[in-house]
C-alpha cells in the first residue's frame, strides 16, 4: 500500500469516528494553495479542523509530533480562508489530532489554537 492510499484509509477512519459522535462531515482534504486541512466537521455551532497522521511505529516520533509548528501555522491559515471563503464568521473553531499508534485512534480535541 502506497503512503496516500494508507493516509486516505485513516482518514476514513477518523471520518466515521466523527460522523458516528454526532459530527457532519462537510470537507476532505480541503486545499489552499500548498496547506492542506485532512477533515472539515460540524457539531452544533463548532467547526473542526482535524488533522490525522498515522505512525507504523515510534521510530519517527508520535503522530501528534508530527504536527509541528509549521504544519499548525499552515493548517491555521487554510482554516482562515475556509472561514472566510463560507463566510462562516459566526461559529466557534477548534483544531483536532486524530492519530493512529499502531492502528490504535486516539483523538485529541483542541490540540492547538487558532493564535499561537
Amino acid at each position: 500500500m502506497n503512503r496516500v492510499s494508507v493516509g486516505k484509509r485513516y482518514e476514513d477512519e477518523v471520518a466515521a469516528w466523527l460522523d458516528g459522535h454526532g459530527y457532519s462531515v462537510l470537507e476532505r482534504n480541503f486545499r489552499f494553495r500548498h496547506k492542506e486541512i485532512d477533515i472539515i466537521a460540524e457539531k452544533d455551532s463548532l467547526l473542526v479542523f482535524v488533522e490525522v497522521k498515522y505512525r507504523k511505529d515510534g521510530a519517527f516520533g508520535t503522530g501528534l509530533e508530527a504536527v509541528t509548528v509549521s504544519k499548525r501555522r499552515n493548517i491555521r491559515t487554510a482554516a482562515l480562508y475556509y472561514l472566510e471563503k463560507n463566510r462562516r464568521y459566526d461559529c466557534n473553531v477548534r483544531f483536532d489530532v486524530a492519530t493512529f499508534e499502531r492502528e490504535k485512534l486516539l483523538y485529541i480535541e483542541d490540540a492547538f489554537q487558532l493564535t499561537k
